[in-house]
């Protein structure tokens, strides 16, 4: 396993990346256009789904608590122009709000994780990039996740979404799953008990420990994040082996 030392600045760096290029691709697409990745979505959809998320990020991270926010109900859906420029407001707000926050700082947030505010910058990174490669599609021009935050986001799905129970689906299946990042020095090992889920540090491994996977993936370190999040189709990978064990890593 690689272990990334991404850092706020880095985060947050992204995210002033992908906001402006989401922001270009929704509006080019247009309100009505369907999102392949999301199925039933439409880009406005689309930007309604991240302009609440962002909002609620923004408002919650600087509270200093860590219990859940209320729950609000959804505003109104305003007209096309008004929600292009309510996505820019939360987009700029919310970046001046987790830079504005020592990542130290006491935060709620969903996995069972030590619950600081950092979590908040590494996940609307990849909320973000995620969803720029949506809004990208639905304008029928796709870019890749830039390698280093894409290879972070495979690290966030196998650290965090998966052990917090965010699985497309509980399987039954048993084994070592190996993926490998073509276009990085980026690896990882994840054994799979049933519902269990355990990423491998595979320079603690000891050699009795059985660590041989059942099943590989392999492919740019974009393409494992948009296939692990359903963006993609499985055959965007090279897989040899249980392809089922692969399949069981999707995060819901």
């Amino acid at each position: 396993m690689n272990r990334l030392h991404a850092t706020k600045d880095f985060w947050l760096a992204a995210l002033r990346a992908d906001g402006p290029a989401l922001q270009d691709a929704v509006a080019e697409a247009g309100s009505d256009a369907p999102v392949p990745g999301c199925p039933d979505w439409t880009a406005a959809d689309l930007v309604e789904h991240l302009t609440g998320v962002l909002r609620r990020v923004r408002e919650s991270a600087p509270r200093g608590v860590t219990t859940a926010p209320e729950k609000q109900p959804p505003p109104p859906r305003p007209e096309w122009s008004e929600a292009l420029e309510g996505l820019r407001r939360e987009l700029t707000g919310t970046i001046e709000t987790l830079d504005a926050l020592d990542p130290e700082f006491p935060a709620w947030t969903w996995p069972a994780q030590a619950k600081k505010a950092g979590f908040w910058s590494r996940r609307m990174a990849h909320e973000v990039s995620v969803h720029r490669w949506d809004a990208e599609s639905a304008a029928g021009r796709p870019t890749p996740i830039e390698t280093k935050l894409a290879a972070d986001g495979v690290m966030e799905i196998l650290d965090t979404w998966l052990p917090a129970g965010r699985r497309l689906e509980r399987t039954e299946f048993s084994g070592v799953v190996h993926l490998t990042a073509t276009d990085a020095a980026y690896e990882w090992f994840i054994r799979l008990r049933g519902t269990g889920v355990a990423l491998l540090d595979t320079g603690t491994i000891l050699d009795t420990d059985d660590h041989h996977p059942r099943a590989e993936a392999t492919g740019t370190a974009s393409d494992l994040q948009l296939v692990l999040m359903g963006r993609r189709p499985a055959e965007t990978l090279s897989v040899t082996g249980d392809p089922r064990l692969v399949h069981a890593l999707h995060a819901a």
